[in-house]
């Protein structure tokens, strides 16, 4: 993981602000699996979550049903980012019905879901530097120098826009 936190105080308190929206929407069965003294903080998903994390995320067919699949997550600026092939089934759904859901679930212990809309972004954009130094910050190391050619070679990035999210940690052993 990477040390590196994105967030500015604003970002950690507008993911807060959603956070709590969230539960205050939530259905009684969740709130009574994710109790408030389970709930992860803004801060602490930021701190949880840096570098690339597993999501798995669904997007919708065109006669509605719902189709999962895992993509890189990279948590910036309080916002889950993923990338993928521009002619990929996964952007195909995107571009005719962007709402998606996403869930990083490493093990029973943690769990992040978010619900809302995916807006494709350009990584090659000036607007976009400050995610695309994280992105080669997390897979140079990874991949080698080489990775940049890649990221320049038409892969497509979004960054899924929240309406609802949800954190939850089991308590410590």
């Amino acid at each position: 993981m990477l040390a590196r936190v994105h967030e500015s105080s604003g970002d950690i308190d507008a993911l807060q602000k959603l956070l709590d929206s969230s539960y205050a929407a939530a259905g009684p069965h969740l709130l009574r699996i994710h109790a408030p003294e389970r709930r992860l903080k803004a801060e602490q998903i930021v701190e949880r979550l840096s570098g690339m994390c597993l999501l798995a995320l669904a997007t919708v067919t065109a006669d509605g049903r719902p189709v999962v699949g895992p993509v890189d997550g990279i948590l910036y600026r309080g916002a889950f980012h993923f990338g993928s092939a521009p002619d990929s089934t996964r952007f195909r759904h995107i571009r005719a019905r962007p709402h998606v859901s996403a869930t990083h679930l490493p093990g029973e212990e943690l769990a992040v879901t978010v619900h809302g809309r995916a807006a494709p972004l350009d990584v090659r954009a000036e607007s976009s530097a400050g995610f695309r130094k994280t992105l080669l910050d997390v897979y140079v190391p990874r991949y080698g120098p080489d990775w940049e050619d890649f990221l320049d070679s038409g892969v497509v990035y979004a960054r899924i826009d929240a309406e609802r999210m949800f954190a939850f940690a089991a308590p410590s052993e």
